[in-house]
């Protein structure tokens, strides 16, 4: 798929990016080997192939131990709140 300067006017919109007009072509050229290259993934042959769970099979991560190390401060914090209710902040509707 190729992408043409409209194309790259209209991302560019809803990317909010100013983009000149010697950076259109530039822009469309390079979206279009990336369009390409993903369309190129999609078309890879997958049948057969067992999905892994874990990216080091046969192999362990080292973690660290579950353990807190912090003390609570929500009280401390929700006392510089304008509202709090249930241990919530409370704040001005602002959709309907």
């Amino acid at each position: 798929m190729s992408l043409t300067s409209r194309d790259v006017e209209k991302i560019a919109h809803l990317a909010r990016l100013g983009i000149t007009d010697q950076e259109k072509p530039v822009y469309a050229s390079n979206l279009s080997k990336i369009v390409e290259f993903v369309d190129q993934l999609a078309r890879a042959r997958t049948d057969g192939v067992t999905p892994m769970a874990h990216p080091l099979e046969g192999l362990t991560q080292r973690l660290r131990a579950d353990e807190v190390t912090e003390a609570d401060g929500r009280e401390k914090y929700q006392r510089n709140a304008a509202a709090v209710q249930a241990g919530l902040y409370l704040v001005p509707k602002v959709i309907e």
